[in-house]
């Protein structure tokens, strides 16, 4: 095609449309598939919100989720939980309380400390017709499991295309709290090796409620990643706890500005309001998106619509330099065409490139933290208007 480019002719024409009909067909057999199409898709489920009353009560985020798993378990027998402590504990953090109980061992139960043979026991469940979801205690003990879920099950109707699926949703939480082992949020490696899954990271716990809701409705599999220093914070419970859905791919602005966006997930959202918070007592008005799932990523553009509005961006996320926030920094500067709103470079804020460490202390210094997003979009505003915002530092 190169050596032919300024020829103008019927036969170089034909040739054109023969490039675009095999880059068609090469597409459909090659690259089809790695997600489900149709009325089955998780991202064609209907989204029903949540609805409250005066008599809505207000509880802890794991008596949310503990009422969200009681209505599942009670709407749909194919449906069951297990993973460590899950069964007559009800998890180490007790959204499975009183489960096992009530519906038997058989549908809430233990397992050994043996994450790859979890999700294994998932799969082959869900390839007979059950619902399970399997719970990894900690994201940092997803990496026992990394291979089954990337070779086997993230793969699975890719490589079958379309011919089997297997509907596993894999239960986790991480983030900010408790030190080395059990804090980590290595989003950058999921993110590669689990396409073929969906990846959902909700703030709080009435939002993963939702996200569970949706996946039961569809057929696909998932990773949903909760937050782990969310379960003592107190949350409304709706009323429909067991009906209402959050749709995947779809954005949650938290917060309207119109100076500077904010793009975040998980427990930086609380991190990235209150900054905003902050910002504003000295002029300063930033958005505050919650981008919800990372897999699939903002699949209307509403990051980049507020974009337009603000011209400037950082993305905030707890994973080390170079992971999760560069791929949101791709999806919409790249790929939205975010790149041509832009009046100043776009940042990220990581974690440190260690292990988190220990204690508050050491989750304040190895996390993003209040004062490093105020300054990162101060400085920012800073560069159109020095005057108006003097050096801190």
């Amino acid at each position: 095609m190169t050596l032919t480019r300024n020829e103008h002719s019927p036969t170089r024409a034909a040739l054109v449309e023969w490039v675009k009909q095999l880059e068609k067909e090469s597409i459909e057999r090659y690259d089809s598939h790695l997600y489900l199409q149709g009325a089955r898709s998780a991202l064609n489920i209907e989204e029903i919100k949540p609805v409250y009353s005066d008599a809505s009560p207000t509880l802890y985020g794991f008596e949310v989720l503990n009422a969200c798993f009681d209505a599942a378990l009670a709407r749909e027998p194919r449906f069951i939980a297990f993973g460590e402590d899950v069964g007559r504990l009800g998890d180490v953090n007790q959204a499975f309380r009183g489960l096992q109980d009530k519906y038997g061992p058989l549908r809430v139960s233990d397992t050994g400390i043996r994450e790859a043979t979890i999700v294994g026991q998932a799969i082959g469940m869900a390839l007979r017709g059950l619902r399970p979801l399997a719970e990894i205690q900690y994201l940092d003990y997803l990496l026992y499991a990394l291979q089954i879920l990337s070779d086997d099950l993230a793969s699975l109707l890719w490589r079958t295309k379309g011919g089997q699926i297997a509907p596993v949703i894999v239960r986790t939480r991480g983030h900010r709290l408790e030190g080395i082992w059990h804090s980590g949020s290595p989003m950058g490696a999921i993110l590669h090796l689990l396409r073929g899954m969906h990846v959902l990271v909700p703030r709080d716990m009435t939002c993963a409620a939702g996200f569970y809701n949706t996946l039961l409705r569809a057929e696909e599999p998932a990773l949903v990643i909760e937050v782990l220093n969310g379960y003592r914070i107190r949350e409304r419970l709706p009323d429909n706890i067991g009906e209402f859905t959050v749709p995947l791919g779809v954005p949650e602005t938290l917060r309207a500005g119109s100076d500077i966006t904010l793009v975040t997930y998980g427990a930086c959202c609380r991190i990235a309001l209150e900054a905003a918070n902050l910002l504003s007592e000295v002029g300063v008005e930033a958005e505050v998106i919650d981008v919800q799932s990372l897999l699939p990523f903002d699949i209307h553009g509403r990051i980049l619509e507020s974009l337009k509005k603000t011209s400037r961006i950082i993305f905030i996320d707890e994973d080390m330099p170079g992971g999760a926030t560069a791929y949101m920094l791709q999806e919409v500067i790249e790929k939205q065409g975010g790149y041509y709103w832009l009046d100043a470079p776009p940042r990220t804020l990581t974690a440190k490139p260690h292990r988190p460490a220990y204690g508050s202390d050491g989750d304040y210094w190895s996390k993003p933290n209040v004062e490093q997003v105020f300054d990162a979009a101060y400085e920012m505003m800073r560069e159109v208007d020095p005057g108006a915002y003097p050096e801190l530092y």
